[in-house]
């Protein structure tokens, strides 16, 4: 059965993954976008509808929702989120949307210190209490994420981040595309579910360092760094506070990454096939 499915962050790499197989799969799809742009343009070349807006905009989103089966919401690390969440949650149940796919994060809890973390944490209470069935993603880091902290050292490169030896199993944001579009069209099975999403195979990155240099064919090497000088990096080069504070100053992202991230829950995988 054809159905019409709204995915905002369209132009983000999970966002346009799961357009494209939902198209694929002969579904209408809404592309909710920041701005038109090159990737919006080749969203609507895949035959998509695309719409740029605001997703705190009610008016906007409560248009964009209209006549969709099922919606994939996607915030940036960015303020805001709560106010995004409660505007799709309305829309949603204004329009009689039947299920939201809700990109949640790994680290969502509570007692998160991140803030951007706990925000994550209420925004899956909120949809939970929506009249449409909800299914929460919660993605390790991405495999796109690899080269986070690279610098240019000779001809090979350095990865400097502050995790030491923790471990965790990175996943492509086309992964999260086929996972975000199966739950989309097929919902039933996934209502009220939590997912942690990670990669087949886990190891820290001293092991990502290698596969790099295999891959690239170009020495490459990880240098832990302090964290305090992590932080300081991130605010030199001109990251917005909300991120540094979330990325660097948190107990539960680089502190328990620095520590150890296999076994202590947030980014424990499942018997993982591990890599040294």
């Amino acid at each position: 059965m054809t159905c019409r499915f709204l995915v905002t962050g369209a132009t983000g790499k999970t966002g346009a993954g799961t357009v494209r197989l939902l198209r694929e799969r002969g579904h209408a799809v809404t592309a909710f976008v920041h701005r038109h742009d090159r990737r919006s343009a080749a969203l609507a070349a895949l035959g998509a509808d695309v719409v740029a807006g605001d997703l705190r905009d009610l008016a906007a989103v409560t248009a964009a929702t209209r006549g969709a089966e099922g919606v994939h919401l996607c915030y940036p690390v960015e303020p805001g989120l709560i106010e995004a969440t409660a505007t799709v949650a309305q829309a949603a149940a204004d329009n009689q949307v039947a299920t939201v796919v809700n990109m949640s994060q790994v680290s969502a809890r509570r007692d998160a210190v991140s803030n951007a973390a706990k925000e994550h944490w209420l925004a899956e209470r909120l949809l939970d209490r929506g009249p449409f069935r909800t299914t929460h993603l919660r993605p390790t880091f991405f495999a796109d994420w690899m080269i986070w902290g690279w610098s240019d050292e000779g001809d090979g490169g350095v990865i400097g981040l502050p995790f030491g030896s923790g471990r965790h199993a990175p996943i492509t944001s086309e992964d999260q595309a086929r996972v975000i579009a199966t739950v989309l069209d097929d919902p039933l099975p996934h209502a009220g579910r939590t997912y942690q999403l990670y990669g087949p195979r886990e190891t820290d990155h001293t092991g990502i360092a290698a596969v790099l240099t295999r891959v690239l064919g170009r020495p490459v090497r990880y240098e832990p760094m302090d964290l305090d000088a992590y932080r300081s990096g991130l605010l030199a080069r001109g990251l917005p506070a909300h991120i540094v504070q979330h990325f660097a100053g948190v107990e539960d992202f680089a502190v328990a990454h620095r520590d150890d991230f296999h076994g202590i829950g947030q980014f424990a995988v499942p018997n993982p096939v591990q890599e040294n």
